[in-house]
C-alpha cells in the first residue's frame, strides 16, 4: 500500500510521497501552500544552498524564530542530508540564544524577520561567527540554489538537536536520529491503532513551539504520514479554531492552551466535526477541564501523551477509551507504553519495583536519543548500560500496565508546557543586590499547570522588592521562566549537610493536591 510504509531515513520518506502523493499539500501557512513535489524540489535546492555554504553531514545550522514553513523545509532538507537542525526558542533572552548558538557550533543561523537583528547581534560575540540569514534571505538562497546530489543520511546519524534545561543551569542539547523519529512508526502501523492512522486527506495543526518536540515532532508525524502541515506561527485560541474549522483533523495541545481555546467566546460557534483526535500532555488534565472540552467538541476524541524531548515525545498514552466525563482512576494515569516501547518502575538498585510500589520510570525504545551532545557524563547518567533511559519521574505501575506518576524525582517545573528548571532561575535571580540566598520551586496554578515561585532571603539591612525581582530575572531568563511570585522568607529550610529542602518550601501550596505534579 502506497499509504503505509516504514522507512527510517527523511530522505526515503520526502522521495516516498513526492512520488506517490506528489500533488498533496505538505505544508500550508497563511496564503502559502506546497506540495510534496515542492518539498522534495525544495529540499534538494536547500541542500544545494548547504553544501555551498561549506555545510556537511554532521554540521549543526540552527533556527530562531517562530513556527514557519520555511523551518519546516530546511529542517527536512538538513536531516535527508545528515546535517543536524537545532531550533531556539524564541522566548529566550539574548545570553541564552547565544549559549545554544555556540554550544552547537551552528555554521548557518536562520532568523525569523522579527528576530534577525537578535542574531547577528548574538552571532558577533560567537567565535567562529556563524552566518546570519533572515527568512527573506533564506527563501531566496534555497529557490535561487541548484538541486544537488548528496549521500543520504542513515537512520542512526543525528537530524535533530533540541534543547532542554538543565540541573546545572546550561541547558543539554538531546541528539536525535531518524530512527528516534520515526522508528515507532512501523510498530503503530503493525497495531492498526485508530489513532495511529493518517488518510490522505488528513491535517495536523501545528500551533506548539517547534523548539520543543511536540512542534518540530508534529512537522514529523506530518511528513512520515505524507499529510497536510496547518503551519501557525505561534498559538493562538483563535488560530487553533479556525484551524479546526478549516479541516486540522489531529492536534497536541497543552492543558493550559486547551482551556484557552476552549473557553474562547468563538468556541461556541465553532465546527469541531473534523478533529478526529486531539492529544495532549506535559500535564494531566483536570477533569472539569477534560469535561468541558468533550462537551465542546463531542466527536472528538481525546488521548493523553506522556513523554520527554530525550525519548523524542510519546512513549506511553492515555487512549479515547479511557476517558470519561464520569472520571475514573485511569484517567488519573499517564496511560500506558505505546506499541515498540518497553517502560519499567525501576528502585534505587536498578531492579524493577512490584507492581504499585513506586519508584523511577524508565524506558526502552528506538525512540530513545542516543545522548546528549557534548556532555558524556550527564548521557551516562541518564541512559544506563541495558539502555533503560532514566526519565527522573517517580511513579508506579498497575497491573494492567498504567502509569501513575507521583512525583518528579528531578526538580523541573512544567508551566504551560513549558520545562523550568529551578538552578537555571536561581543563577539568574542569585546576582540581585538585595538577595542573599533564593530557591525557586513550582507552585499550583489553575492557567498554567504550575507556576514559577521564588523564595528569597534578603541581606542584612536590605529590603526586597518582589516585583524588582521579578523584572530583574526576565531581564536575564525568558519571561516563562522568570518567577509569577516572589516570597521573602527569613532563612532556608535545609538539611544536616547545609542543602536547601525545596520539598519543604512546597509543601504548603501543594496540601490537598492527589499528587506533586500538576
Amino acid at each position: 500500500m502506497t499509504d503505509q510504509h516504514t522507512y527510517l531515513t527523511y530522505d526515503e520518506v520526502i522521495r516516498h510521497w513526492a512520488k506517490h502523493r506528489p500533488e498533496n499539500i505538505a505544508t500550508e501557512q497563511d496564503d502559502r501552500k506546497l506540495t510534496y513535489t515542492d518539498l522534495l524540489e525544495l529540499t534538494d535546492r536547500a541542500v544545494g544552498y548547504f553544501q555551498s555554504a561549506g555545510v556537511a553531514k554532521g554540521d549543526r545550522i540552527a533556527w530562531l524564530g517562530k513556527n514557519s514553513d520555511l523551518y519546516a523545509i530546511l529542517f527536512a532538507a538538513a536531516a535527508r542530508m545528515g546535517v543536524v537542525m537545532a531550533p531556539i526558542g524564541w522566548r529566550l533572552a539574548p545570553p541564552e540564544i547565544a549559549y545554544i548558538v555556540k554550544d552547537t557550533g551552528s555554521k548557518i543561523l536562520f532568523a525569523g524577520e522579527e528576530f534577525a537583528e537578535t542574531a547577528r547581534t548574538v552571532a558577533y560575540g560567537i567565535d567562529p561567527r556563524p552566518a546570519v540569514l533572515s527568512e527573506g534571505e533564506a527563501w531566496k538562497a534555497v529557490r535561487t540554489s541548484d538541486r544537488a546530489e548528496f549521500d543520504a543520511a542513515g537512520p542512526d546519524d543525528g537530524i535533530l538537536q533540541l534543547y532542554t534545561s538543565g540541573t546545572t543551569g546550561n541547558p543539554k542539547g538531546v541528539v536525535l536520529t531518524g530512527r528516534n523519529l520515526l522508528g515507532l512508526r512501523p510498530f503503530g502501523i503493525a497495531e492498526e491503532l485508530p489513532w495511529a492512522e493518517y488518510r490522505p486527506t488528513d491535517c495536523v495543526l501545528v500551533a506548539m513551539p517547534i523548539a520543543h518536540i511536540g512542534g518540530t515532532g508534529l512537522i514529523n508525524i506530518s511528513f512520515a504520514s505524507g499529510v497536510r502541515a496547518l503551519i501557525q506561527a505561534e498559538f493562538t485560541p483563535e488560530g487553533v479554531l479556525d484551524g479546526i474549522e478549516s479541516g486540522v483533523t489531529q492536534m497536541f495541545i497543552v492543558p493550559a492552551a486547551l482551556q484557552m481555546v476552549i473557553q474562547h467566546p468563538k468556541a461556541a460557534t465553532t465546527d469541531f466535526s473534523n478533529l478526529r483526535y486531539l492529544m495532549y500532555g506535559a500535564a494531566p488534565i483536570p477533569l472539569e477541564l477534560l469535561r468541558e472540552a468533550v462537551k465542546t467538541m463531542p466527536t472528538t476524541g481525546f488521548l493523553q501523551a506522556y513523554g520527554m524531548t530525550e525519548t523524542t515525545g510519546t512513549i506511553a498514552s492515555l487512549p479515547p477509551d479511557d476517558h470519561t466525563l464520569e472520571g475514573n482512576k485511569r484517567m488519573r494515569s499517564a496511560g500506558k507504553a505505546v506499541p515498540g516501547t518497553e517502560i519499567a518502575i525501576l528502585g534505587p538498585d536498578g531492579k524493577e519495583v512490584p507492581r504499585g510500589e513506586i519508584g523511577e520510570i524508565a524506558v526502552r525504545s528506538p525512540s530513545n536519543t542516543s545522548g546528549y551532545w557534548k556532555l558524556p557524563e550527564a548521557t551516562a547518567a541518564t541512559i544506563d548500560k541495558d539502555g533503560w533511559l532514566h526519565t527522573g519521574d517517580a511513579a508506579y505501575m498497575d497491573d494492567d500496565g498504567y502509569l501513575y506518576i507521583q512525583d518528579r524525582i528531578k526538580d523541573m517545573i512544567i508551566s504551560g508546557g513549558e520545562n523550568v528548571y529551578p538552578a537555571e532561575v536561581e543563577s539568574a535571580i542569585y546576582g540581585h543586590p538585595a538577595i542573599a540566598e533564593v530557591a525557586v520551586i513550582g507552585i499550583p496554578s489553575e492557567k498554567w499547570g504550575e507556576e514559577v515561585k521564588a523564595c528569597v532571603v534578603a541581606k542584612p539591612g536590605m529590603e526586597v522588592d518582589p516585583n524588582d525581582v521579578i523584572a530583574w530575572a526576565r531581564e536575564r531568563v525568558a519571561a516563562f521562566k522568570a518567577p509569577k511570585t516572589v516570597d521573602v522568607i527569613p532563612e532556608m529550610p535545609r538539611n544536616p549537610s547545609g542543602k536547601i529542602l525545596r520539598r519543604e518550601l512546597r509543601a504548603p501550596f501543594w496540601e490537598g493536591q492527589e499528587r506533586q505534579v500538576s
